[in-house]
């Protein structure tokens, strides 16, 4: 069941996020910042499928829940620069919709081609950075429990459980540098929302209020889906926190929202579902 279940969420995600891909890369018209930062979302989704899902389908059919070190620290790896990655383009693609709302006149000079592509540059390259610093420091921590994880997705606070009290106090500050950027990139999102919404409330027409809405709407879906299945699953009472939750909770956030976030920007956009 699992398997089958885990195989239809990888088909989804696989055709979904392609078709995007394809339709982006294709269509000239589909040629501007906002399918731009589109296509490298989902690059990123793609990326988290690809890094998690293979293997929970390879414990569901030989029934194992259990990873080896160094493939811990390949997937933990790869799957922090495409997850890190996502969340800086979602915060990049807030700020393509509150210029193109806010300062229309301005679109064209603050979102050139040569803009865009040094953003999509720096959101990979600071996913890969910070992706490289926690792998590298976290598995440089000598072990006191053992290395036995006793499930097949790997995450950082397994790492730290297993790790020497005292010598994880490096990783932990890691962490709290990490989480101030993701919360200064989650206001910075919240204050750009404020803003549009202020100007499209200025918008006379109805239609207009209604067409600027649309664009916004699909992403902030995805924002919302991104964020609070992540903040569930790490900010969690513990006295509810369980093998088997934290388990449930980490294959939330790293696998739905990437398999439901094309078909959420293809439900209201009608020039990709034209291109589609």
């Amino acid at each position: 069941l699992h398997f089958c279940l885990f195989l239809g969420i990888s088909l989804s995600s696989l055709l979904g996020n392609g078709l995007i891909i394809s339709a982006v890369a294709c269509g000239h018209h589909l040629h501007t910042p906002m399918f731009f930062f589109l296509l490298n979302l989902a690059l990123t989704d793609l990326g988290c499928i690809c890094t998690t899902v293979p293997k929970v389908m390879h414990d569901s059919l030989w029934d194992t829940r259990n990873i080896s070190y160094s493939a811990c620290a390949v997937q933990l790896f790869f799957f922090m620069v495409f997850i890190g990655t996502e969340y800086f383009f979602l915060t990049i693609m807030c700020y393509d919709r509150y210029v193109s709302i806010c300062k229309p006149l301005h679109y064209g000079t603050l979102l050139g081609s040569r803009a865009c592509a040094h953003m999509a540059a720096a959101a990979w390259a600071s996913g890969f950075l910070t992706a490289l610093l926690h792998t590298a420091n976290t598995f440089s921590l000598p072990l006191c429990q053992g290395n036995d994880l006793g499930q097949f997705f790997c995450e950082i606070p397994h790492i730290l459980n297993l790790s020497c009290s005292h010598s994880n106090l490096r990783e932990v500050g890691f962490i709290a540098v990490s989480a101030c950027l993701v919360f200064g990139c989650f206001v910075f999102m919240v204050f750009s929302y404020v803003q549009i919404f202020r100007a499209v409330l200025r918008i006379p027409s109805e239609q207009g209020r209604h067409k600027a809405f649309s664009t916004c709407f699909p992403h902030l879906a995805v924002v919302f889906l991104f964020v609070s299945t992540v903040m569930f699953a790490y900010l969690k009472p513990p006295s509810i926190s369980s093998p088997s939750l934290d388990l449930s909770l980490s294959v939330l956030y790293s696998v739905v929202p990437p398999a439901l976030n094309p078909f959420i920007y293809s439900l209201r956009n009608q020039e990709l579902k034209a291109a589609v």
